[in-house]
């Protein structure tokens, strides 16, 4: 079967309705699929809900399809960088579940992994635990918290094979990989594609039967939230 295609339009061509849900992998903007959202906006499709770590900032990741109104649900647990998000928030334009940020990646993973919803003391006396089912075990206090289940799935990773094994680099690897197996289809953008034998079997991350489409989208700029550095002292 086809996996490699030229690029991320093409790659989602088929994938893309009106209403759907996506599952988005990246942290800030470390492993951000950022090919994909390029595509996702200038597809126009719209009423998206994402479950992502994070909104993206202004004009940049995920904050490029805030921009142009075509999200209407985030699941997501921080959104702290982006103005837009907070505008439309309080002027009631966007929805918004915020999740802990271990509970979201464990309801990725649990979608992916068939469990339909799983019972964690997180959150449990907050606004999180609002309408949600509880249950007590061994006297403590417990939430419901439901997998998700996507209609698609984008990632980034570092390194994939011509089969789609693929390999994320340091920290990029974040929520990267419970959102993969999230979807009914994932697919995934690459720094560099390699042939079938290259990678060692051990150092695969995620294998290639989660990844039905993938691109090179190379090459990147790598983006920060913050630049910090360190005044120099007088020698």
């Amino acid at each position: 079967m086809k996996k490699i295609y030229k690029d991320a339009s093409t790659a989602l061509e088929g994938l893309l309705f009106d209403g759907m849900t996506i599952c988005a992998g990246g942290f800030g903007l470390c492993g951000i699929p950022e090919r994909f959202i390029d595509a996702i906006v200038a597809s126009g499709v719209k009423d998206l809900t994402i479950a992502s770590n994070n909104a993206g900032i202004d004009g940049y990741g995920l904050g490029k399809l805030l921009r142009t109104r075509q999200v209407k649900k985030m699941i997501s647990s921080y959104v702290g960088e982006n103005k837009e998000f907070e505008r439309q928030y309080l002027a009631g334009e966007l929805e918004v579940e915020f999740c802990p940020q271990g509970t979201l990646a464990e309801r990725m993973r649990a979608g992916g992994a068939g469990i339909p919803g799983f019972y964690t003391r997180t959150g449990v006396g907050t606004q999180v635990a609002e309408g949600k089912e509880t249950r007590v075990f061994d006297g403590e206090t417990y939430l419901l918290e439901r997998g998700i289940r996507a209609d698609l799935s984008i990632i980034k990773g570092w390194r994939a094979d011509e089969a789609g094994n693929l390999i994320f680099r340091k920290t990029a690897r974040n929520f990267n990989a419970p959102a993969a197996t999230a979807g009914k289809i994932c697919v995934a953008e690459v720094e560099e594609i390699v042939p079938v034998g290259t990678l060692e079997p051990d150092a695969v991350h995620l294998p290639g039967i989660y990844v039905k489409r993938l691109i090179n989208g190379s090459p990147y700029e790598k983006k920060i939230e913050f630049r910090t550095v360190t005044t120099r002292g007088a020698a």
